[in-house]
């Protein structure tokens, strides 16, 4: 059996250790990198490629939500686990809708974080016993009745263009961040209100938050 690579992600440099001790000790693992933010923890799994990934729900830059979006097409056989502070839901089934395979609640204990790891390795989902299972089984109903999803459509520099755009920061600052011409950060923002049906930077806002590419706390 090859050995287990795993990721973790959590801007608490505490509780990236505690995981460490906790998957290396219970799990044989061998955690091949660790992360404080977003854009650091999808860098290093595109470049580790680790069978799983271990991310905080909220994390500075990226959240956990979109980092399990990109995961899917950067390291597709990477296995995310999204670890949270939140029961709620939505959240939940924003984060398996993301690609994610497990969602921890990071007031559980010891013995659920190993089992969700060790699922996810076997390509299993998991849930927190505290969430509910219809999440899982309503999760499979939605996703074989319709993989329309508009956010899929939009490209990865247009998904660069949304994340900053919802942050606040004008074409300018865009073209400057990501070395291109303003006029061209204006089309992938043109793009971005076509394909998602956004009206004006309000809309983009509140579509940013509700998919969790931002947070109000960013």
């Amino acid at each position: 059996m090859n050995e287990l690579t795993i990721v973790l992600a959590d801007d608490h440099q505490v509780v990236r250790s505690g995981l460490r001790t906790l998957l290396e000790a219970n799990l044989g693992a061998h955690i091949v990198g660790e992360a404080a933010d977003g854009p650091s923890a999808l860098q290093l799994t595109e470049r580790l490629q680790p069978g799983v990934l271990v991310a905080d729900l909220m994390m500075p830059g990226l959240t956990g939500l979109e980092i399990a979006r990109r995961v899917r097409h950067r390291a597709p056989n990477t296995r995310v686990v999204v670890l949270s502070m939140h029961a709620n839901e939505a959240y939940v089934r924003e984060a398996l809708r993301a690609g994610a395979i497990g969602y921890v609640l990071k007031e559980a204990p010891a013995a659920e974080i190993i089992q969700a790891v060790r699922a996810a390795a076997e390509g299993r989902r998991f849930l927190s016993p505290a969430l509910s299972e219809r999440l899982i089984d309503s999760y499979i109903e939605q996703s074989s009745a319709t993989t329309d999803d508009p956010y899929d459509l939009l490209t990865e520099r247009e998904r660069d263009v949304l994340h900053l755009a919802a942050l606040g920061h004008t074409a300018p600052e865009i073209a400057e961040r990501l070395v291109l011409s303003a006029r061209t950060v204006e089309n992938y923002r043109a793009g971005i209100f076509r394909k998602l049906d956004l009206h004006n930077q309000t809309d983009l806002v509140r579509y940013a938050l509700k998919r969790g590419i931002i947070t109000l706390d960013t």
